[in-house]
């Protein structure tokens, strides 16, 4: 089997993920980028455009599957998936997922959801007459970067993101509150399995930094649902998060790949399945699994810097087993790094993820790891 994997920068998804699901799956893995110098044996290609991956692809050999998990490349690795006649997602609802605007264009036509949303060209003047409190966010950001919460003062915002983002389109839509939660998705040819989902703990307003996830698999999954029915997506996997307000599930973005920062590899040990494997079998053409019944709980837990300035203690990468529990830590930084604060999730110095029995025993597991292994910052 032939695997071509799109990418840009190297990630943990990919490498200690994706790369190895392909080996035990025993794919030739080739990896397309234009940053081959920071991936093993990799294929440069200008990526970001599909006329040269799909010219790339059919000078090197004909592929069995063509799969991304990068948020920016999924519609062009979708259109080349599609050239060679191979499994893979609509790249139009790659494109309405990944731009804001048209996510929320699409359900509203599609009578889905309707929220307030104005897309904001680089020229475009600030409307006036839109209630308070909004959310400004670049169409097509990542990562929570310049998404802020306003309650007075749109012009001020915008400006300031646009001084950040000089060029780029922003979106301003009304504010969503409510808890915030997600749904994982699985989808193949004959439709989309349910894998669970997470509630999401955010940092203080006005930004938007996630810092905790928590195992919570019920929820209202047919708005949702509905919602990807409409957008056109399902195909592979699908990281959806959604505010359950009090007029019901209003989506806040759909990423049409895998739910990153390391819930990934939480989401595999809560189902207890090789979920990388399951997710490559899918583009290489078999039917995704049955899921199983699920009687773990599991949670993540972003370590936020929460100043500016030199990491002096930083504990090491780490597993650990204890009443029942198994706990990772995984540094994302390291002792003597300088930490420039971002309010967005760059600011994560590691990640802890623990699955156990019980929401208890899970917690008390990562509160004392925490106490005893402190990040510092000074």
């Amino acid at each position: 089997m032939r695997l071509y994997l799109t990418a840009l920068k190297p990630t943990d998804s990919v490498t200690d993920g994706f790369l190895p699901a392909a080996r035990a799956l025993g794919a030739d893995v080739t990896i397309l980028t234009d940053r081959p110098e920071q991936h093993p044996d990799a294929v440069g290609c200008d990526v970001r455009d599909p006329r040269a991956l799909i010219d790339a692809i059919a000078h090197l050999g004909r592929p069995d599957a063509i799969f991304s998990n990068s948020d920016h490349l999924q519609a062009e690795t979708a259109l080349a998936a599609a050239y060679f006649g191979l499994p893979g997602k609509d790249w139009r609802a790659c494109l309405a997922a990944k731009n804001k605007f048209l996510m929320r264009r699409a359900l509203a036509d599609a009578g889905v959801e309707h929220v307030r949303s104005v897309r904001l060209a680089p020229e475009d003047p600030v409307p006036q007459d839109l209630p308070y409190p909004l959310v400004v966010k670049p169409r097509e950001g990542v990562a929570s970067e310049d998404v802020l919460l306003v309650e007075r003062d749109l012009a001020g915002a915008v400006a300031e993101v646009r001084r950040r983002r000089p060029g780029e389109a922003l979106v301003v839509e009304e504010y969503l509150e409510g808890p915030l939660r997600t749904l994982e998705t699985l989808g193949d040819a004959s439709g989309i399995r349910v894998l669970g989902g997470f509630r999401t703990t955010l940092g203080p307003l006005p930004h938007f930094v996630e810092e905790r996830l928590d195992w919570a698999p019920d929820g209202r999954h047919e708005h949702v649902l509905a919602a990807l029915e409409a957008l056109g997506a399902g195909f592979g996997a699908c990281h959806t998060e959604y505010v359950v307000t009090p007029g019901g599930p209003r989506l806040v973005e759909v990423n049409y790949r895998v739910i990153g920062d390391h819930c990934d590899f939480l989401l595999a040990d809560v189902l207890g399945v090789p979920l990388f494997e399951w997710i490559l079998r899918v583009h290489l053409g078999e039917p995704a699994p049955a899921v199983p019944d699920v009687t773990r709980h599991g949670s993540a837990v972003s370590l936020v810097a929460d100043r500016s300035g030199t990491i002096t203690s930083a504990p090491g990468p780490e597993r650990l087993v204890s009443g029942g529990v198994t706990l990772w830590h995984r540094p994302l930084r390291a002792a003597g790094d300088l930490v420039r604060k971002t309010h967005t999730n760059r600011d994560y110095l590691g990640v802890i993820r623990a699955v156990g029995p019980d929401s208890t025993l899970v917690d008390a597991a990562i509160d004392s790891y925490r106490a005893a292994r402190p990040w510092v910052v000074e």
